[in-house]
């Protein structure tokens, strides 16, 4: 008795149990499994932090703007995606568009309070435009008009040149707009009066037709009409809205009272000059991500050189303005920014008199948490000759990457460009659709692309797209192929549109060309390669269908052969 282990006095592992408690045993393990899948899972999900919206890790990114290999990848120069283009479209935002019925409905309950139009008898006097009658009857038929588009508020009738005339603005959307933003168009409405005194629109003008409508809204002016407070906002954060006076002055400091308690930031040379407009904002938005980080105001050079690959000398160009490219009057009202050279002005007058002192920084490696003390009234990064150390964005790679972010909401594409993208769209009534054909150096390029050109050929597009774009429909084709007369089959189906067909909108009688030639001091400035390329783009981006070469018409990989899975990474 005394020599049996203690084992066997206990009955749960006796044979006829071991079957049962192995049983237990796995479902106990499995359990616990579980439960711990489940802490990690709930650990992950709790710390998350979404990419870049580059999406990519900086250390990819910097290997492609600094690689010079030979492979197949080849760097794309299209447009830059900027701040707008992560704002997703919140539908509840945009959700409180006006109807006709609103319409009826304030119409109707300020009947009883206001008298007709006063035309008594008199069918051939001055009309009114500020008569609420003539107002709904303007709103009621821009709706009934503009199927295509959204209503958000209009603002209230101005008299036109004639007296029959009034121009009237709205802030709209198109109906399928994927991008979160607002636009404003004003128009020119011919009006009517029988008679009888009854008011119909004979017209509506052309786009931007109603130039006494367009007056920006002041603070206190109470609007037209609108359905709800007309935010401009989405989740806290401002949206563009296309077509409302630019005012991109400089800004200037106060008083030198207001210089001397400032503190700056500024980075001063370095190799990121004449790179492509990816390379410029990817470094950019780290300085002024830096200068945020820091608590201070970031001193840029307004002055871009533009790649070579955007002009059309093939050479790179000095002396272009960033407000040709991007909103600035946005960056400025939502970060603290200042021109280099209205910054040293003001430097040079007031630094020795208050005794401001400058910290210089030479080396990248100097991390932003460890200036994050300083008191200097100046940081100067300074960079060098030799690349890649010398280019901005690497102060934002290794530990300050996760603490230093790019502010990509301050950064919009001008909004001058996006008012002749409006135009554009507008002009097609917001409904077409679009199909974007790569063809130039790549269709060439047969080694790396050997079914581009033949599956972008007229008869291959006529053949691809009868099954993805019904006839008749309006098509924009956006293109670097420079002889749009390639085309010309297509419009046996389609009413084909290309980019060159709107030259009026910058040519030397627009409205983009006066201005942009005053901010550049009177000397007129070349629609170059990137803005064309932005606007292509962006067109495209508003087609109600939008087809795209490499997925759409060719089985070829957009960066050459056996990319197509690396390209998706």
């Amino acid at each position: 008795m005394l020599g049996r282990s203690g084992l066997s006095r206990t009955g749960s592992f006796r044979p006829e149990n071991l079957g049962q408690n192995a049983l237990h045993m796995i479902g106990n393990l499995c359990f616990t499994i579980f439960v711990v899948g489940v802490l990690v899972f709930t650990i992950i999900a709790a710390t998350y932090e979404p990419e870049d919206p580059l999406f990519h890790p900086s250390t990819k990114i910097t290997t492609f703007l600094t690689s010079t290999s030979n492979a197949t990848f080849q760097s794309d120069n299209t447009v830059v995606r900027t701040g707008e283009d992560f704002m997703a479209a919140n539908q509840t935002a945009f959700a409180t568009f006006i109807n006709v019925t609103d319409v009826v409905q304030i119409k109707e309950a300020i009947s009883d309070e206001t008298t007709s139009s006063g035309c008594v008898g008199d069918s051939k006097g001055q009309l009114d435009c500020k008569d609420p009658e003539v107002f709904h009857l303007m709103m009621k038929v821009a709706i009934e008009h503009f199927k295509d588009i959204h209503f958000y508020r209009f603002g209230k009738p101005a008299p036109g040149p004639e007296e029959n005339t009034c121009d009237m603005a709205w802030r709209f959307r198109p109906k399928e707009g994927k991008t979160a933003a607002f636009y404003k168009d004003y128009r020119r409405f011919v009006i009517n009066r029988s008679e009888n005194c009854t008011l119909s629109v004979v017209s509506i003008g052309d786009y931007h037709s109603g130039v006494n409508a367009r007056k920006k809204k002041r603070k206190n002016q109470k609007p037209g009409f609108e359905k709800t407070s007309g935010r401009q906002e989405q989740g806290g954060v401002s949206l563009p809205v296309v077509g409302e006076t630019v005012n991109d002055s400089l800004p200037v400091v106060e008083s030198e009272n207001a210089f001397r308690h400032g503190k700056y930031l500024i980075y001063v040379g370095g190799g990121d000059r004449c790179k492509s407009m990816n390379h410029y904002l990817w470094s950019f938005l780290c300085a002024l991500g830096e200068a945020q980080y820091l608590n201070r105001t970031l001193v840029m050079d307004l002055t871009l050189c533009l790649s070579s690959i955007y002009t059309s000398s093939n050479q790179d160009e000095e002396g272009k303005d960033f407000r040709f490219y991007f909103d600035f009057e946005h960056l400025k009202e939502a970060a603290s920014v200042l021109d280099q050279e209205q910054f040293w002005q003001d430097w040079n007058k007031w630094q020795r008199k208050d005794r401001l002192s400058l910290n210089l920084v030479e080396d990248f490696r100097v991390t932003p948490m460890k200036l994050s003390e300083v008191k200097d009234s100046l940081i100067m990064r300074k960079f060098g000759s030799a690349e890649p150390d010398n280019y901005w964005y690497r102060v934002c790679e290794g530990e300050t990457e996760s603490v230093v972010q790019r502010p990509w909401h301050l950064v919009w594409k001008s909004r001058r460009l996006m008012e002749i993208v409006s135009a554009i769209a507008s002009r097609l009534n917001w409904d077409y659709d679009s199909v974007h054909i790569v063809r130039g150096e790549k269709a060439r390029n047969r080694d790396l692309w050997p079914n581009l050109a033949q599956d972008t050929s007229p008869g291959a597009l006529i053949s691809t797209l009868q099954d993805k774009i019904e006839d008749g429909r309006n098509v924009y084709i956006a293109t670097n192929e420079p002889d749009t007369s390639f085309f010309e089959p297509l419009k046996d189906k389609y009413s084909t549109h290309f980019l060159d067909d709107y030259k009026d909108l910058w040519d030397e009688n627009s409205e983009w060309y006066s201005e942009t030639t005053k901010l550049n001091n009177g000397v007129p400035v070349e629609f170059d390669g990137y803005m064309r390329v932005s606007v292509d783009t962006e067109v495209f981006l508003r087609g109600k269908k939008q087809i795209e070469t490499f997925n759409d018409l060719t089985n070829d990989c957009k960066d050459g052969v056996n990319t197509c899975n690396t390209a998706a990474s």
